[in-house]
């Protein structure tokens, strides 16, 4: 099939751009077409369970409300997440922000109480306040639960509390999505949860989750994954569908390169070797930066609906 070469107009919709992305060839605008309709084919069956994986700063760069909005139009059926992300979550939930930043001093930056995460600021202050918020809802949680708990549930109980109607732990919670964190210790939110167990009977079981989730597994249909970034949810999103010879779609928006062999980076077709991917799985990475694809990603795939 011939190349088609883009055609722009004025008023043209989200899926007409798509549709001109898709037909120009394989090269980077290709596989954003390709995996807006792969996106829409995905939501559209009713018959599929979605596992939504996200890795790096994805909160603090502006898809906070995609993700909620998402969960409420019931196109995520499982979330499985970074720490991070859900430290940042609460870190609105409690009241605090993320702020632009340009023109970075960090060593001032340092000095005047302010973190950064590339072009993003987020100050000392807003993270004490989550601090004594957190600590509040640990309390709550040992005092009115066994003092062993699994991650899934223990982010559950914090989404029980949350007052915050646009956070994603909140609007999970509300619309029976698992949230699943397997490395949260690694994150400010795990910080502080160490620090609280330290005079506090409170226990986290991290193996415990996979019983649930190898329950959605096996009574799932179909899975379809849309991976944004790489790291350990990543890996646990495709891991945990190894059990049933791995997901039937899957969707990769990636910046990291293949060479080192790194997960990251690793195509997705590399999944099939592992059976972490079927054979015959439909499948789509797209080389490119998170915040912008995905939106675009998305938006197409909603206008073809």
């Amino acid at each position: 099939m011939k190349v088609k070469q883009m055609n722009i107009k004025k008023d043209m919709t989200i899926d007409e751009l798509i549709t001109e992305f898709e037909l120009s060839g394989v090269l980077g605008a290709g596989r954003v077409g390709r995996a807006s309709k792969l996106l829409s084919k995905m939501i559209s069956d009713e018959g599929t369970k979605i596992f939504l994986s996200m890795g790096g700063p994805l909160v603090p760069g502006g898809l906070r409300n995609i993700i909620v909005q998402m969960i409420k139009d019931k196109q995520i059926d499982v979330l499985i997440t970074s720490g991070a992300n859900i430290t940042h979550d609460l870190l609105e939930s409690f009241g605090g922000s993320h702020y632009n930043g340009y023109g970075f001093d960090d060593n001032h930056l340092n000095h005047e109480g302010i973190g950064r995460i590339g072009d993003i600021y987020t100050k000392n202050e807003d993270f004490e306040v989550f601090e004594r918020e957190i600590t509040n809802i640990f309390n709550e949680i040992a005092i009115s639960n066994s003092n062993i708990i699994s991650i899934k549930d223990l982010l559950e109980e914090i989404g029980k509390r949350v007052k915050d109607e646009n956070s994603i732990l909140k609007v999970a919670h509300e619309n029976n999505v698992s949230i699943f964190a397997p490395g949260l210790v690694d994150s400010m939110l795990g910080l502080q949860l160490w620090m609280f167990t330290q005079d506090h009977d409170l226990t986290v079981d991290a193996v415990k989750d996979m019983h649930t989730l190898s329950d959605i597994v096996f009574k799932s249909n179909r899975v379809g994954a849309v991976i944004l970034g790489g790291g350990l949810p990543k890996h646990y999103t495709l891991a945990s569908n190894l059990l049933k010879g791995g997901v039937d779609s899957a969707i990769q928006i990636t910046m990291d390169r293949s060479e080192t062999g790194s997960l990251s980076g690793a195509p997705l077709e590399e999944a099939k070797s592992w059976s972490k991917a079927k054979i015959e799985s439909d499948l789509v990475t797209v080389i490119g930066d998170v915040t912008i694809l995905f939106p675009l990603i998305l938006a197409g795939a909603i206008d073809k609906k």
